[in-house]
């Protein structure tokens, strides 16, 4: 299969999974769909791209340059985009966990979601920012 239809495939592959932490965080299935199932895919995925491909490409994580270098091969590109998605999803129904445990209302993790989802440590920070005040909130 060609890099440019497995990103389609990845990139639509994670949408239920989002949907489900967004729409319904507390059925039965989200978490294992959302925070086991489809991280684990896309994490089975990565790995063979990571086998298949390996060595194809130069560059490295020595320097901006070298991971230039590194991702102008499209097939390590999707490693690392597989990748992005993987670890985004995972940290979304982490957060949709947490925030459960913390009793955060589901309507303050919607956004940090969509933060997540689309430039994800921007959403992570947010639930830490939202998890803070609604703390010292609730000592006062």
């Amino acid at each position: 299969m060609n890099a440019a239809r497995l990103f389609e495939i990845v990139s639509t592959l994670v949408l239920p999974g989002w949907l489900l932490l967004v729409l319904a965080p507390r059925w039965r299935f989200t978490q294992a769909i959302a925070g086991v199932g489809l991280p684990l895919v896309l994490a089975g995925t990565y790995v063979s791209q990571l086998v298949m491909h390996w060595g194809e490409s130069e560059g490295g994580f020595g320097s901006l340059a070298d991971v230039s270098k590194l991702f102008a091969n499209p097939n390590v590109l999707l490693a690392g985009w597989i990748h992005y998605l993987a670890f985004d999803l995972f940290i979304g129904a982490w957060e949709v966990r947490d925030a459960a445990r913390q009793q955060v209302p589901h309507w303050f993790v919607v956004p940090c979601l969509v933060l997540t989802f689309l430039y994800g440590p921007t959403g992570l920070l947010l639930y830490f920012a939202i998890r803070y005040a609604r703390e010292r909130y609730h000592r006062a």
